[in-house]
This record gives structure tokens, sequence and C-alpha cells, in this order.
């Protein structure tokens, strides 16, 4: 009897989803509205399941805050079990069509998702900075460098060849191709709500894949139009579907049966979840993940442009960055320098992201804020001069608002809970060596290994760097040295737990599997031989 409540109600569940799902509406008119706060009626995000945009039935929400102002942008529904597995069924039933479907044509997908992208850049700023507080400059940034991820997928059937190779033995060939894996899925952060996505299911459903993508439930909107603009573009339905929500859906992510692959953009706790999660499950998983991300500065280095390199690669985007400058190693004599910093910091116009004069933002939220002024206390505390503080500004207009302005400590040293932990916020630490050798040790001492940069004009120098450092990018007078799509983001270290990075080949072979064929055409000898095959002529 309990066994047919239980199936009762399940056949009930399932129905009403099946209503909610032919209850379409596009997101189009829900957006165009999207960056209006409203206090009385904030709109619900809605998820998309099989092509079609619907709204949630959860009674759970999560409210989307404007971190400049504290207004209610919208609300994020925590998508229930049975939707989540909609979402799967529905990518799982797009994949066999999806992955015969010709290469080019996938590619025409892409070709046509990377113009809509660039005719909605400012529709897709507009809602990063509303939602998660960057400056529009930023926010733009933010969408340029996930469509340069796009155009990169456009060029997938080079990427996706496989090798051939001819008469391995008398009359036969071996070659190898590359196969989409399935149903893969994808688990962003909120620092860009634009470029981590784009990182994920353009290269997966090139590849032809299908894909779950799950924004932050902090700042989801940019996600869904990503979505929109795909279906635009000639999408099937089924090939990207949007789920929303926090533990539940993530560890629902990591324990289906029917998700070949996760990939994953975030902290370290949640990261090495993900990972080990997902792992024990037989999942291929990439997890980019925390950072402290070292600049060495040498004597001989141009100081203005150094300076300049250190202030907008440590402060820019509030310094919510995972490749932003957290800390600089001076060589020799720091104090001129941290004149200079301390200068250069001074200049830049701390406002809401939405005002032209912005040069930063405010962090995420109220929690974030705390917690980064825990960790510039916790360095004055243990002994480091705080030469710039940044903890107490208020913006005119923005009383509510999340601001921290840039905060810069020196006297730095290794054992400090500040240099150890990822702040996350618009501060810089400095430290100080006497050689590049005690410069280098520090930096590959940190159990964080994202990205590393040298300032110097000295070529040995730089060339001894790019050597000894223990970072996975390296930057040369390049303060945040992100490659670009035609390469991959290759943290290391505690920054990253994986096999495959992100993008380029390493992303390319991520989202595929190889398979070796090797065949014969030719009339066989009679009889029967049990020998072991080898390309030896009998």
């Amino acid at each position: 009897m309990k066994m047919f409540r239980f199936s009762l109600q399940r056949a009930r569940n399932i129905n009403l989803l099946r209503t909610q799902i032919s209850a379409l509406r596009s997101t189009r008119n829900w957006y165009s509205t999207a960056t209006e706060p409203s206090s009385q009626h904030p709109k619900r995000v809605p998820i998309l399941i099989g092509g079609k945009f619907i709204n949630s039935q959860s009674s759970e929400s999560i409210d989307v805050v404007n971190p400049a102002t504290q207004e209610i942008v919208s609300q994020v529904p925590l998508t229930t079990i049975e939707e989540f597995k909609a979402a799967v069924s529905a990518a799982k039933q797009a994949f066999p069509s999806w992955r015969s479907t010709p290469i080019t044509t996938r590619q025409r997908v892409m070709l046509k998702l990377q113009e809509l992208i660039r005719r909605d850049t400012e529709k897709l700023a507009m809602n990063i900075t509303t939602e998660q507080g960057k400056t529009l400059k930023d926010a733009q940034g933010d969408v340029f460098r996930g469509l340069e991820v796009v155009e990169h997928a456009c060029g997938m059937a080079t990427l996706q060849m496989g090798e051939f190779a001819s008469n391995v033995s008398h009359g036969i060939d071996t070659y190898g191709i590359r196969e989409p894996l399935g149903v893969c899925a994808g688990i962003c952060p909120f620092n860009f709500p634009a470029m981590i996505p784009l990182w994920m299911f353009p290269v997966a459903v090139t590849c032809g894949n299908t894909f779950i993508l799950k924004p932050s439930e902090k700042d989801p909107g940019a996600a869904v139009m990503l979505a929109e603009l795909a279906m635009e573009a000639g999408l099937p339905d089924g090939v990207l579907n949007i789920v929303h929500g926090t533990h539940d859906v993530v560890n629902a992510i990591c324990d289906d049966d029917d998700i070949r692959a996760v990939s994953f953009v975030g902290s370290n706790t949640a990261g090495m979840h993900i990972y080990a999660r997902a792992s024990a499950k037989g999942k291929r998983v990439q997890s980019n993940m925390g950072a402290k991300n070292h600049a060495i500065v040498m004597p001989d280095a141009n100081m203005d442009s150094a300076a300049n390199a250190l202030v907008a690669a440590g402060f820019g985007a509030a310094g919510q960055r995972c490749m932003a400058l957290s800390t600089v190693v001076f060589v020799g004599d720091s104090k001129t320098w941290e004149n200079k910093l301390v200068e250069r910091a001074k200049g830049l116009k701390v406002n809401a992201g939405m005002e032209p004069d912005a040069d930063l933002g405010p962090v995420i939220s109220k929690q974030a804020k705390e917690r980064i002024c825990r960790l510039i206390q916790s360095g004055v505390e243990a002994g480091a001069r705080l030469l710039l503080d940044g903890r107490n500004i208020v913006v005119p207009g923005y009383e509510h608002g999340n601001f921290i302005s840039p905060t810069i400590l020196s006297g730095i040293t290794s054992d400090m809970e500040c240099y150890n932990e990822e702040i996350f916020g618009p501060v810089l630490l400095c430290m100080q060596a006497d050689s590049l050798e005690e410069a280098i040790d520090i930096v590959n001492r940190n159990r964080y290994g994202n990205g590393a940069s040298i300032f110097t004009s000295s070529g040995a120098a730089a060339r001894k760097f790019q050597t000894d450092i223990d970072a996975g990018q390296v930057g040369i007078n390049v303060p945040i040295p992100v490659p670009l799509p035609f390469f991959s983001f290759t943290g290391s270290k505690a920054s990253f737990a994986g096999d495959l990075n992100f993008y380029g080949k390493a992303g390319v072979q991520f989202f595929t599997q190889l398979k070796t064929v090797t065949q014969q055409w030719k009339d066989l000898p009679s009889g029967v031989s049990l020998a072991m095959p080898t390309s030896q002529k009998a």
C-alpha cells in the first residue's frame, strides 16, 4: 500500500512537471525587466528543461541581491529533485541526435551564438553589474572573455581531429577518433557570471555532448540570458538545460549516473568536495579552485608601468578574480614601491558599478565583506603594517552597499592568516625578499598555483623565474597571465583538481573520449591461428 501511494505521488509529480513544461513562456520578456529590482514582487528566475523555460514548483528560493543597493533583483528557486531528473532526462534524450549532427552544423550554431552575444553584450553587462556588482566596463570584459571561447569552439572540426596511421601491419590501418561523452554538467561561481558558463557549455556541446548548467545562486541572470541566446542560435531542445540551487543540486549532479563529466569553478572547500564525490561515481572532473597569485618585482622593473599593473591586477573587480594579483614580493628595498602603490590606489574611485566613474564596485555580499575585513584585521594583529585601510568607506547614495576600498598591508610573513587564505577582495599584501631566489622560494612554498608574475627588465631574471617558478600560468611583465582560448587555463597545485584543464586542447580532450579503430580490408588466409597478433610478417 505504501509503495502504491509512493508510485501515485510520483506519477502526480511527473504529470505536474509535464503541465509546467507545456505551459511555456519565453524569458526574453522576463529578462527585459530583470534588472529592475522590486522588493514587493521579485521575479523568479526560470529553469530550462528540454528547450523550455519554466517556473520551478519549488517553495524554497534565494534572493538575488544587488550588492550596491541591497535591493532584491529576483529570486532563485531551489530546483526540485523531480525537476533535476527531468533536466537530466531531457539532456539524455537529446544526446543521440545531437552527437549525430554534423560537426559543421554544430559549429554554425556557435558562429551564430557569438554573433548574438556581440549583439546583446550591453544587456548582459547590465545584468552582471546589477546582480554581481562589478563595473559596467569590467562586466563587458567578463562577456568578451567568454565570447572568445565561443569563437574558439567555432573551429571544433579541427580541434576534434583524430589520428591515423596507415599500414601499421600488413594491410591493417589504425586510427583514433574523438567522440562525445554524453550528458555533462557545469557548476559556476559568482565572480564571472558570463565568462565561466561560456568556458563550459560551448566547448562541451560543440564536441557533441549535452549539458546541465548550474549558475551561481547569487547571480544567475547572465547564464539564463546566454542559454536563451544559444537557443536562438539554433541549439536544439534538451542540448542545454539549467537548474538552480546549492548543496542538494550539486550533490545530485555528482551522484547522477547519467552525468559523465563535471566542470567546476569556485572555492577549495566546494571544489574538493565535488572532485571527491563525483570522481567516486566514476565521472571526469575538472575543478578550478582558490588562488594566491604572486608578483615578484625586481629592482630594475619600470616603476610606473609595474605599479599601474599591480594596482589594476590587485584591485580590479574588487579583487574577486581567481587570477587577482593578491601578493607582491619586492626584491630589495620596498618602501619606494609601497609609497607608489598607495599613491595609485588612493586615486581609484569606489562606486556602484553602474556609475560611469567607478573603478571598482562592491563585493558580492555582506558576508564576503565581513570575511575580508576580518582577514585584514588578522594581519594587523599579527604585526602587518596597514598602509591603506579601505574598510570604513561609505559611498554617497549607496550607503548600504558592500563596499571596501583598496587596502594595502606590508610586512607580511608567510605564517599570517591573511597570507595563507584567499582573501577575494581588494587587498594587496606586500612582502620583501633579499634575492630573486628567495622570492621564488616564497612563491613556491605557497600551496596555491594558479598564476605568478615577474616584473623586470632582465631577460636572465625572467628566464630563471619562468623555469623555477611552480605555478600553472606565468606572466613576464604581465600581471594577469590568463591565456587566450587556443591555450588552456592551466592552474596547478591546490588551485586545480583533475587531469584536464579548461578550454583549449585540454578542454576538448576533457569533453571527449578517444576511440581507436583497427581495420583490415583484404582476403584473409585460410586457417585459424591462436598466436598473439603482431606486426611481424609470418
